[in-house]
């Protein structure tokens, strides 16, 4: 295969330049979407749709008897068809002639800049985890699909008082660009294709940066107890948070359930981890003090006042499960957490009773467990000599799926 055996143009709307429009002159086979071939009025005969299973039109670009043209929208190595054809035919044997992204030209519309934006994309892949980033983030480009498009992603997000930008058919004669909150975009019929801009209108012009998306490092973590607002030592310590989050391993696209969640410390360090994050808190001041802890640390946490475990059971699907409080129904809570969470579940406990029922529940579920016993200790001032003061005991019972 020579060089430029496959080439990948990307179409934003503009007219084909010549270097593309010799590309399609010379082509044996011009395979892209429905719309791109009809857009270039390219015949039967040399065409190829790809839709679907891509298996038979992979298989027809590798017997061409010719050079190949491969249509695409936008930028085709950004979440594109690049990756495919260079993992099937060899990057050597690309000719990569890309246009302007989706995203860059949703975000040029709405007017505003996106080196901080975080890009995830729903297309051909479970959408959950674009919308846990939608959760945490104030400013996140999404790549739709027919199967999951704006609606059902303002649905998902509604009450989080996101503002959606749709940007549909961009490049095209009926290019349509609209501006609304969740009930609005729900509401509405939407053409394909289409991406969507999930913003938070406070804290969409962010300052100025290094690195581009909106991901960063949260520097510190387990951080100390007094940098948090907190009623009577009613805190997970730093060094049992740490362990936890340890164990929960938060990052982007995961969600994370706090049960109990107190001053929504464990909440607050996962959402720091760039996790989207669910503090259930049945007390309405220790619920007031979780928003002024996560203003406090600009991050996002979904605070819901109640009582666990019925304030779990409309909540959307967790990949972990922090259980810093049960009350009365332990034993419901653990049982729900371990069977709806679907990497881990961590508890952290100060009885021995609770130890062992725990684990049991948790094995029963399918998970395995591993128990610890974390014993920490600071160093205290006596005149001029030190002694060591325990600072907390705990059993941390940690359940991982295979």
């Amino acid at each position: 295969m020579s060089r430029d055996r496959i080439a990948v143009v990307g179409l934003d709307g503009r007219p084909p330049g010549a270097e593309v429009q010799g590309l399609l002159a010379d082509a044996a086979l011009v395979a892209g979407g429905r719309r791109h071939l009809e857009m270039l009025s390219v015949g039967e005969g040399r065409a190829e749709v790809l839709e679907g299973d891509l298996s038979e039109a992979l298989a027809r670009i590798a017997g061409a008897e010719g050079p190949v043209v491969v249509l695409a929208s936008g930028d085709p190595g950004f979440f594109g068809i690049v990756r495919l054809l260079g993992a099937r035919f060899g990057r050597e044997n690309l000719l990569v002639l890309p246009g302007l992204s989706s995203v860059a030209l949703a975000f040029a519309r709405a007017g505003l800049s996106w080196d901080d934006a975080v890009t995830v994309s729903a297309h051909g892949r479970d959408p959950r985890r674009a919308i846990n980033v939608c959760r945490a983030h104030p400013k996140v480009a999404v790549l739709t699909s027919p199967d999951f498009g704006p609606p059902h992603l303002a649905e998902a997000l509604d009450g989080l008082g996101r503002t959606f930008v749709v940007a549909e058919k961009l490049g095209e004669a009926d290019e349509r660009v609209f501006h609304g909150d969740a009930g609005n975009i729900a509401g509405m019929e939407w053409k394909d294709p289409n991406a969507v801009l999930v913003l938070d209108e406070e804290k969409v012009q962010g300052a100025k940066g290094w690195i581009s998306s909106g991901l960063r490092s949260p520097g510190r973590w387990a951080l100390p107890e007094d940098e948090f607002e907190h009623r009577d030592g009613m805190i997970t310590k730093s060094a049992t948070r740490a362990f936890v989050l340890s164990r929960l391993g938060p990052g982007p696209g995961d969600l994370i359930w706090d049960i109990g969640a107190g001053s929504g410390s464990v909440a607050i360090e996962c959402a720091r981890h760039g996790a989207a994050a669910i503090a259930i808190e049945r007390d309405p001041e220790s619920c007031a003090r979780i928003r002024r802890n996560t203003e406090s640390h600009n991050v996002y946490v979904q605070v819901v006042e109640g009582t666990a475990p019925e304030a779990l059971h409309d909540l959307p699907e967790p990949d972990a499960v922090f259980v810093g409080g049960s009350g009365g129904a332990f034993e419901e809570i653990v049982k729900l957490s371990a069977v709806r969470a679907r990497r881990a579940v961590v508890l952290a406990l100060v009885t021995l009773e609770r130890v062992f029922p725990a684990a049991r529940l948790i094995e029963d579920c399918g998970l395995g467990v591993e128990t610890t016993f974390l014993q920490t200790s600071g160093m205290k001032g006596v005149g001029d000599l030190h002694r060591l003061a325990a600072e907390s005991a705990v059993f941390v019972v940690s359940g991982s799926r295979p």
